[in-house]
């Protein structure tokens, strides 16, 4: 009977390994190897794509110093301006279309794909899209703030350095609050509904319910959510890149880490010089602000949960 028993956990253990296999293999080839790769890279010196002598840490002293530096911390500024901003704003508005969801009666799954459906969209599109209709001269949206009388409002949306980082956070916020609010809603649809049958027995109102009863229970929803939208505001490089360019135009107002590694790493349309140690440095650095903040995160979070 040991045997058996035995035999059997080897046979679901030589299973659990070739399920896993394909799934370890891919994060082995494109996230293990490169970031290792990476972690090499910043310690030596390079010349073009070769690699030179031993640098120690003289690439990380130098992505502190001129002229890297105030790229650096600009760039770190603008990401973390879009967490801030894509946090507090979409997640809340994603929040509230997840609840209207809840809600609603009929009709729920078409206005489920109407609200996910820009996330499955093609940035290229999407990005050429909103320049398209932020265009200074011939876009509708400042067209039609003209017609209605409000020409001051009408600006160069992407053109100028006031305006260029709230309009790409606008855009990000247009494609992805389907994905905060498709999981928002997924979370509401797993409370029992016996605890809000319960409450409004109790003469609780609406808003009641939600504060005291649904919110609290969002609580695991809250936190994938935050941990991604931490990762994505920290590595964000699609938007900037399609509508700004490797410079982060104008005048680096959308510049971001993401980007800045990218010419660092392999030169940028108005230089064609690169730096391999120092990019990879910055790799670096963004790879231990994005774990270390995902974990912290993370850990904060899940005590929020128990706690909740």
């Amino acid at each position: 009977m040991e045997m058996q028993s035995r035999t059997l956990k080897q046979q679901q253990r030589k299973f659990i390994w070739i399920f896993l296999a394909p799934g370890l293999l891919t994060i082995l080839v494109f996230t293990t190897i490169p970031a290792i790769s990476t972690l090499s890279y910043s310690f030596f010196k390079w010349e073009g794509f070769v690699r030179g002598s031993f640098a120690g840490f003289e690439n990380f002293q130098n992505l502190f110093k001129f002229p890297w530096r105030d790229q650096f911390f600009a760039a770190l500024a603008h990401n973390t301006i879009v967490f801030i901003a894509i946090m507090i704003i979409q997640t809340s508005l994603g929040m509230l279309i997840a609840y209207a969801l809840f809600r609603l009666k009929r009709g729920q799954r078409f206005f489920r794909t109407v609200t996910f459906l820009p996330v499955i969209f093609s940035l290229v599109i999407v990005g050429y899209m909103w320049q398209v209709m932020l265009n200074s001269y011939f876009g509708p949206i400042n067209k039609i703030l003209t017609d209605i009388g409000l020409e001051s409002w009408a600006q160069p949306w992407l053109g100028q350095t006031s305006t260029a980082l709230p309009t790409l956070v606008f855009i990000n916020l247009w494609r992805w609050v389907g994905f905060p609010a498709i999981i928002f809603l997924a979370g509401l649809n797993a409370i029992s509904n016996d605890f809000i049958e319960a409450a409004k027995i109790d003469g609780a109102k609406e808003g009641q319910i939600f504060r005291k009863i649904l919110f609290p229970l969002l609580a695991p929803s809250m936190t994938i959510i935050t941990i991604l939208t931490f990762i994505g505001a920290f590595e964000w490089f699609d938007l900037p890149y399609v509508i700004g360019g490797t410079v982060g135009s104008p005048a680096g107002a959308t510049d971001t880490l993401a980007l800045m590694f990218y010419r660092l790493s392999f030169g940028s349309a108005d230089s064609v010089s690169n730096d391999i140690g120092v990019g990879s440095a910055l790799g670096v650095i963004i790879f231990i602000i994005v774990g270390v903040g995902a974990g912290v995160g993370s850990n904060l979070m899940r005590r929020r949960e128990v706690e909740q």
